[in-house]
Order: C-alpha cells, then structure tokens, then sequence
C-alpha cells in the first residue's frame, strides 16, 4: 500500500481535479470536487495506517534532484508534527465541498476549482522538506484565497481581498529574501540539512525576524492580525472555514518547521517579546471578541484569541506547552471550522449575520442549535471534549515558565467562556425572533452529515488524546533538544 509516491498523489491529485472542472464547466463541477477529495482522503489513508509513532523521523520520504545549480531536490515527507494538519486539510476539503453545495451558485467550476487547488497548497506545504518547495506552496495558498474571498464574498470582498493579500505578501517577501540568505549560507535550502548547521547568533537573529514577518500575520499574532476579521466576515462559508482551520496553521506550523529548528540560537533573545505578544493577543482577543455583533466577526477575533493560546504554548519551550500548541491548533481547526459552518448554514436562510436578528433558535431549529450548543461547549473547554487538553497542556506549561503567563491565559479562557455562552444565549435562548417564524430553519440530511465528522473527531480527540498525542511526541522531544534553555547556556555554545 506504500510503494506508491503517496504524498505526491495525495498533494496532486486536488489540482488534477480542479484541471478536469474548468475543462469540464460548471454541470458536474460540484460532483467533481466532492469525488476528488474524497479520494484525496481516501488515497492518504496509508499515511495515517502505517505511520511510525515511535520515530522523530520523517517517514514516507520522497527525494527527487530538481534544481542542481541551486542544489535543490524536489522532497517531501512528513514526521508526527505535519501528519495531523494534511489529514485536517483532507477531511476539512471534503466538508467544505459539502457546505458549499447549494451556498455557491455563481460560477461553480471557478469556486471548486480555486477550492481545490487551496487543498494542494495546503497539503504540499504540510509534506514540503524544502524550503523552495515549502515557499512555493506557501505563495501559492494565496491566490485561490485571494479569489475566494474577492469573487464570491460579502459586499466588502474587494476590500477584504486585497487587505489579506497585501498583509500576506509583505510578509512573504522577508520570507524570500531569508530563503536567499540561507540558500548561499548553506549551499542547500533541505530542512534537515539547515538543522545540522550552526549559523552564527547574529545571523540567526536576522533570520529569525525575517520568518517571523511572515508567520506572525499567517497566525495572526497581535498587532498584525486586522486583515484576519475582515476576510473572515467577507469570505464564503468555505473560504472562512479554509481560512480558520487550515491557513492560521501555517504561521504557527512556520515557527515549529523552521524558526525553532533551523534559529534555535535566536530563540533566547526572542522568548520573552514572543510570550508577551501571545499573552496580550489571548486577553485582546478575548477582550475585543465580547463587543461584537456580527457573528462570524465575533469567531474571528476569537481566533486571535485562541492562536494566542497556541503561540503561547510553542515559546514556553517545555514539552506540556508544545504538544499543547500542536493539539491545540488541530482542536482550533475542527471547532472553528465547525462554527463557520454552523454560521453558513443559518445564513443561507436567513442572509443576515447580525446577533441581534436571531434569537429563540431553540425552538424553530432544534437540531442546528444542538449542533452548536456542542460545539460551543467545546470551544470553552469543556472536560471530555478535545480543546480541554489542548489548554489544559498551554496553561500548565505557561505557568511553569512563568506565574504571570499562566494567570493571563486563565483569564483569556474565562473570558472565552464569557463570550461563547453570551453568543448562544443570544441566538439560541429567548423568543424566537418575529423576522425568522415563517422561516424554515431545520437543518437537512446533507447538512447534518458535513457537521457530524466535525462531531465525531471532538469526541475521540477529548475522550482519547492519545489519537493526536501519540503522533507528535517524539518530534516534540527531538525540537525541544536543540533549544539552549537560557542565554547562559547560549553563551556556553559559542
């Protein structure tokens, strides 16, 4: 089952798809897509059946020469820090082409098209052991998501779409001029080769700032997180759900690939101002997210919150706080794609976003609000749902590294707490409002089974961490190793 290139297929066979959709039109373009990722699913399976827990190295490894002037291969591989985000953008592919069944009827073979071929870049960069594939797929996320939102969103898509580029590719472009640096520092852009080299602290510092451009407006970190809610509030259901679950991932999965690894004499100097910023995004996030009223505007800045939680755990250095971030970036990406979903499926219906037009949901669509009522709960933390341990690991190694990061991620979780229960008691709770009664609101059959895998992976994620966990331990041990602990223990390298 393995003596296939299998990530190659598995990263390609999305962009296949979407060739035979624009050649095909628009008649068969949603049957198309469905068929394409739910084989990309199915044709990844192997990766998940036979992979290695116990290694730290990366397996599946396909290495072909490419570019030999610049010495770079084609490579690509995946250890037990990536294998869960490709398998999140498998699953969260096949759900986005069902949530977009009927909400996208202007120029279908375009939609699943430009949805398809953000499934390569996302699956392609998760499996790149390159940097100048790595960067490749990093750019190339950008444009199907440039048009998602710009095509096929709100009233302020043009606004919205041109914000994210412009954020996303200032940052890109300190990201090309490091990967230059480091292609003539090296001679080789292979991450495990640049791990093994030792650049001097100085030039480690430099770089480190460089990457971090870039990957601080992908997670969004404070300050540079304002393109993130208006392209949520813009964007198609799927482009929020792709958005949320899959691309905040890619700064933060940035900083585990490359930052750490590859600057780990730089990681003293930065430790503190990247523990500050994560902590101030959790509580501004938290903060900013109460005074919402549009919805999917309140789900955005809630993510700043909750990716503050994941940067936070990534800088305390310690294994509880790492595999915290991990865990917790896959717990993100189900529930807040999740959210989105829940939020696209009553706005087909009723075509509004604003908190204040519902109310009473409860009664007039039982099931939609007992789907949210469960993720929700979820969102807050809730013991025996999967974002409880992914906290519970952040706060603890938080507070090992210092009290005071700890109490502010404490508070960021009441504060959490504080806003979901306030926006389901809003939607949900009350009288139902007079505008939605002649409504038909009951969710339908499609519908139930695009959020019930979203149901099933909260589950087994709470209930057995150990199903995530598992995969990134021992490359979590292998990262932590390399990190000088302290600038005493720095100076003791040099």
């Amino acid at each position: 089952m393995t003596n296939y290139p299998i990530l190659t297929v598995t990263t390609f066979l999305p962009l296949a798809g979407a060739a035979v959709i624009l050649i095909l039109g628009d008649r068969l373009a949603r049957w198309i897509a469905l068929a394409t990722t739910l084989l990309t699913l199915a044709v990844s399976a192997p990766l998940y059946l036979h992979f290695d827990k116990t290694s730290s190295a990366l397996q599946f490894v396909e290495s072909v020469p490419w570019i030999r002037s610049w010495n770079i291969t084609y490579g690509l591989g995946v250890d037990g820090i990536s294998l869960p985000f490709i398998f999140l953008s498998v699953v969260l592919s096949v759900l986005c082409v069902s949530a977009s069944w009927t909400a996208v009827s202007t120029r279908t073979r375009d939609f699943y098209a430009a949805l398809l071929v953000s499934e390569t870049a996302m699956v392609g960069l998760f499996a790149s052991t390159n940097f100048f594939l790595f960067y490749i797929f990093w750019e190339l996320m950008i444009v199907p998501m440039f048009l998602l939102i710009g095509v096929w969103g709100g009233p302020n898509r043009v606004y919205a779409s041109v914000k994210f580029l412009l954020f996303t590719l200032a940052g890109s472009v300190l990201m090309l001029v490091g990967l230059i640096v480091l292609l003539y520092a090296g001679g080789t852009l292979d991450f495990h080769a640049l791990a093994g080299m030792r650049l001097s602290v100085s030039a480690q510092n430099w770089l480190f700032l460089a990457f971090l451009a870039a990957f601080a407006v992908k997670v969004p970190m404070f300050p540079v997180h304002t393109w993130l809610p208006d392209a949520h509030t813009e964007a198609p259901t799927a482009g929020s759900v792709i958005l949320a679950g899959i691309l905040l991932k890619m700064g933060a999965y940035g900083f585990l690939r490359i930052s750490l690894p590859l600057f780990p004499d730089a990681i003293p100097l930065f430790v503190g101002p990247m523990l500050g910023l994560s902590a101030l995004a959790i509580v501004y996030g938290a903060y900013v997210t109460l005074a919402q009223t549009d919805v999917k505007r309140l789900i955005a800045y809630s993510s700043v919150s909750h990716m503050g939680f994941v940067t936070l755990g990534i800088f305390s250095l310690n294994k509880n706080g790492v595999e915290g971030a991990i865990l917790q970036m896959v717990n993100h990406g189900i529930l807040t794609g999740a959210l989105f979903l829940c939020i696209g499926m009553i706005y087909e219906r009723t075509h509004t976003r604003e908190i204040a037009d519902y109310g009473g949901l409860f009664k007039a669509a039982p099931m939609f609000t007992t789907f949210l009522a469960f993720f929700c709960l979820a969102a807050i933390g809730f013991p025996g749902l999967n974002a409880f341990v992914g906290e519970f690991l952040i706060i603890s190694g938080a507070f090992t590294k210092w009290v005071g990061l700890g109490v502010m991620a404490v508070w960021g979780v009441v504060l959490g707490t504080t806003y979901i229960v306030w926006l389901y008691y809003r939607v949900a709770l009350g009288d139902v409002n007079p505008g939605l009664r002649e409504l038909r609101l009951g969710l339908n059959a499609r519908e139930v089974a695009t959020l019930l895998p979203l149901v099933v992976m909260a589950l087994v994620i709470g209930l057995y961490p150990e199903s995530v966990l598992g995969f990134i331990r021992a490359p979590v041990a292998q990262l932590l190793s390399a990190i000088p602990a302290s600038p005493i223990e720095l100076a003791g390298r040099m």
